[in-house]
């Protein structure tokens, strides 16, 4: 004979279900009348306790609703508010979740006077070279080695700066490693790095590829390759001078002159033929006579 469970779900209560408007006060008392909406439904939360829900009509709120609780005495008839509360729905707008600032601080966001926080026990660090007073040992690990630092990189930093640069815009799988004629490896431009990271990255020293001054993966690759061959076009014509006796230039006419009238004509007299001239009368030549100066007698 099978056994009776007793139910886990609290039975409705009437004092507590009918207490509407005993929760909607207590809404508007700690915000308003305007803010408090329509009632959305009232649920057990055990013997004796119920919550009522009401829609929250706040501006900047779309998605949140009041939440009042209600109680009562054993054997009481008189609803109680225990709490009130404003809480988001499944729709509700909210706040990222908060983090920490050393975590919520990306690559690139440090500026010009920006000082990042000291980070004692930060993996992607170790202790560095400790000087052992041997001048000849402690000259080769602060020269030679480049230590010198309280803390130098650690495998795990070394790791994660690793992916992040293969991974990133001067990786292979960037769009213009994809469409380069040829990889970094083989390029005169490329200097590689010291240590371990030797294997896969190293600095270009190009001028003309994007990546100058950039740390770039051994298959990483660009235009600007050194030893890359293209047939370069000829320099000379393809063909001589064309003569296009179809185009015309236009240019616009310098301002003519204002028309002046021509000076008034003078009637000269036609000079009379020599055979016409009047023949000179004896006083006018001998008038007209030179002076030979005194005569002899």
């Amino acid at each position: 004979m099978p056994t009776k469970t007793r139910s886990t779900r609290p039975k409705a209560d009437k004092v507590l279900t009918d207490a509407v408007e005993v929760a909607r006060a207590a809404a508007v008392e700690i915000s308003s009348a305007e803010d408090v909406g329509e009632h959305l439904g009232v649920v057990m939360l055990d013997e004796r306790l119920a919550m009522h829900q009401f829609a929250c009509e706040r501006r900047g709120y779309q998605g949140w609703h009041w939440s009042i609780s209600v109680a009562r005495a054993p054997r009481a008839k008189i609803a109680t508010v225990c709490e009130a509360n404003l809480l988001p729905g499944d729709q509700a707008v909210l706040s990222p979740e908060w983090l920490p600032y050393a975590e919520r601080l990306a690559p690139g966001d440090i500026g010009a006077g920006d000082i990042t926080p000291y980070i004692e026990d930060d993996p992607r660090l170790e202790a560095g070279f400790e000087a052992t007073g041997d001048e000849d040992v402690d000259e080769t690990g602060f020269f030679e080695l480049g230590l010198g630092r309280p803390r130098v990189l650690s495998a795990e930093g070394r790791d994660e700066a690793a992916q992040r640069w293969y991974d990133g815009a001067h990786g292979p799988t960037s769009e213009i490693a994809v469409k380069a004629p040829a990889q970094c490896t083989t390029c005169g431009f490329f200097l590689p790095m010291a240590g371990a990271l030797r294997q896969v990255f190293g600095v270009c020293t190009n001028a003309w590829s994007p990546s100058d001054g950039a740390v770039v993966s051994l298959d990483h690759g660009c235009g600007a390759h050194s030893e890359v061959e293209l047939d370069l076009p000829s320099s000379e014509p393809e063909q001589g001078h064309v003569l296009d006796e179809f185009a015309l230039e236009v240019s616009e006419a310098a301002p003519a002159a204002p028309e002046q009238e021509p000076p008034a004509a003078v009637e000269v007299e036609p000079a009379a033929p020599e055979s016409e001239l009047p023949e000179p009368t004896d006083a006018t030549s001998e008038s007209d006579a030179p002076d030979d100066g005194p005569q002899e007698a």
